[in-house]
């Protein structure tokens, strides 16, 4: 079995997932033709930094987070299979599939698959986040919920055919 995270590990990995939010939406600025699409964008990027913020405010470098529960190991590996499947994950990787984003519609589908993806995985750190801090992960899941809104809305205001982003 591949490795396992600790409750630490799993707070970074949710900042790198941030961080990757900001650079694919910043990247979408960049190349969108649509204004109403590069103000939801910039609204989205914004937002992820502001994440970032809260989840290193829960994140203590001499932490040891264990998740609540009788049994840590299988959290802990669920926690592994949503990470090692998720692409936001790997470092660098927002830019990158910005780049090869074609079309407006495209950006907004992939927004909207990888804000299910946050969604999914910030309500599996619920077992390590400490009592005193559920409420910050919980305004994360909300914000995160009505990023899946505006996209979805987003998606209905773009032309229909294929809106180049560059």
């Amino acid at each position: 079995m591949g490795k396992s995270f600790s409750g630490c590990e799993i707070i970074e990995i949710a900042i790198q997932i941030e961080k990757n939010g900001i650079d694919f939406y910043n990247g979408l600025i960049e190349m969108s033709k649509h204004d109403k699409a590069k103000e939801v964008f910039k609204y989205l990027a914004q937002q992820e930094e502001e994440h970032i913020r809260i989840f290193k405010g829960i994140f203590d470098p001499k932490c040891s987070y264990e998740p609540q529960g009788a049994y840590p190991d299988e959290y802990f590996a669920y926690m592994n299979a949503l990470a090692s499947g998720y692409i936001f994950t790997k470092e660098n990787k927002g830019k990158e599939i910005a780049s090869g984003v074609k079309n407006d519609k495209e950006a907004i589908d992939l927004g909207i698959k990888f804000e299910k993806e946050s969604i999914l995985f910030y309500e599996g750190m619920r077992k390590i986040v400490p009592d005193k801090d559920q409420q910050l992960l919980e305004r994360v899941i909300n914000e995160e919920k009505e990023h899946l809104k505006k996209l979805c809305e987003l998606k209905g205001d773009v032309p229909v055919g294929d809106t180049p982003c560059a």
